[in-house]
């Protein structure tokens, strides 16, 4: 075999053994993660505490790579030189006399037809020089071939799923009390289904839950009732109010609380083999960070901000990986932070205004980047996003062009003249213009 041959089997082995490698250790993780799931749907019936953790996503750049492969490559040259010819009997061997002539295993001699090893080496080195006339010009009609092929042919794994917000059937989302829907089954207040005291459920107390009104809703139109007898869009919500993103990060609210990893994890084991959820008919809303920003931007025991926020978005995004593993995939929806500091709880606090802007910045700016990472992870995914903030702040600024008044104070009540419901949840009006501003995105990205 040539250089060039030899080095491009040795890569090609080592990819192999790379990628079978790498395809166990997922596989181990997934069974790992998904063993509290029991063997039958219906026997899901007492809480469960989850165990596991997501496997996490490291994205690390090996350097030395190359060079590996290059002494990888010679090093299979060797060996190649030193195979030795066997019969089936494994006795007979032909070898090299010392004056570079055959010598059989019944003792004749074949003559070597010039005078040695001096010209063998000769020759050898002729033969380098041919093969080092090959080069990549020489491939260039094939990779041209290639390409076109591949340009016809891409693989349904890495095609762009085509999206159409009309006929978008089913609809997921997790979050906090922006985003979270009352549930017949769920914990007052709270959630549509469950809380920490009680995550399980069964198949059909998920299937016979319905929605009690409230926000979301009017986007999906899904108001009331069983989510699956909501037309077009049904509403499926595991959400939960007041969720930070980790446990192991924030402390939970109340010892009843969801935070976001363990919606996920919720919904993978108690509710993926229920919902169907084809990725041509299936929009995932992500809307998370309100809490988290609002209870720590002014914790003084954080010294370096940056690292905190990127802790926080590593474990969110790990979350969002371990769905699109358990198969929720299509398009996702991410929605960033709102100006926390413009709600009426801050109002008169100049400085932890001041304060919680610039962490809601911050985070907002680094979630684009997470935002932007698993777009081009995965090819297949349409990624959307909504800039809640600088929407509240256009209405914030311009209240009257909505029909509002008042927008520093706040009332429980049915006035849709307020846009603040409470000191730090808007009203059903409000939440009807967002929702509106959201459906005008979506339906600008329908194909």
């Amino acid at each position: 075999m040539s250089r060039w041959e030899l080095r491009e089997a040795a890569l090609s082995r080592k990819m192999l053994i790379e990628t079978r490698s790498h395809n166990r250790k997922t596989k181990d993780e997934v069974q790992i993660a998904l063993q509290s799931r029991g063997s039958a749907l219906e026997a899901r019936q007492t809480p469960s505490v989850f165990d596991f953790d997501f496997p996490r996503i490291e994205f690390e750049f090996q350097e030395g790579w190359l060079e590996d492969m290059s002494s990888t490559a010679v090093g299979s040259e060797n060996v190649d030189r030193q195979v030795v010819n066997r019969t089936a009997t494994g006795n007979d061997v032909a070898h090299e006399t010392s004056s570079g002539d055959t010598a059989s295993a019944d003792g004749s001699v074949e003559k070597k037809a010039s005078g040695g090893p001096t010209d063998k080496r000769k020759a050898l080195k002729r033969r380098r020089e041919e093969e080092s006339k090959f080069n990549l010009m020489n491939l260039l009609p094939l990779l041209f071939v290639g390409f076109a092929f591949l340009a016809l042919k891409v693989p349904a794994s890495r095609q762009k799923q085509k999206f159409n917000w009309n006929d978008t059937q089913y609809v997921y989302a997790f979050g906090d009390s922006y985003t979270f829907v009352q549930g017949t089954a769920g914990y007052p207040n709270f959630s549509f289904i469950g809380d920490a005291l009680k995550l399980s459920f069964t198949p059909t107390a998920l299937l016979s839950n319905q929605i009690v009104p409230k926000n979301i809703e009017f986007l999906t139109g899904c108001f009331e009732g069983r989510p699956s007898d909501c037309s077009p869009h049904q509403l499926w919500d595991f959400a939960f109010a007041d969720a930070d993103i980790d446990p192991k990060i924030l402390p939970l609210h109340h010892d009843f609380s969801v935070d976001l990893v363990d919606q996920v994890k919720q919904w993978a084991t108690y509710a993926a083999d229920v919902i169907p959820h084809p990725p041509e008919k299936t929009l995932t809303a992500w809307w998370i960070g309100i809490s988290d920003t609002g209870d720590s931007f002014d914790n003084t025991t954080i010294a370096d901000w940056t690292t905190f926020w990127h802790s926080e978005l590593r474990s969110y995004f790990n979350a969002v990986e371990f769905a699109y593993g358990r198969g929720l995939r299509g398009t996702y929806l991410f929605i960033n932070v709102p100006p926390g500091q413009r709600k009426p709880a801050r109002k008169d606090d100049p400085n932890g205004q001041e304060l919680l802007r610039k962490r809601v910045v911050e985070f907002n700016t680094i979630l684009s980047g997470y935002i932007q990472g698993i777009a081009a992870r995965h090819r297949n995914l349409n990624v959307l996003s909504f800039d809640a903030y600088t929407w509240f702040n256009e209405v914030l600024d311009n209240p009257g062009q909505y029909g509002f008044t008042n927008t520093t104070g706040f009332c429980q009540c049915s006035d849709p003249t307020f846009f603040w419901y409470d000191e730090g949840h808007i009203t059903q009006r409000a939440h009807e213009l967002l929702a509106d501003a959201i459906q005008a995105q979506l339906l600008a990205a329908s194909s």
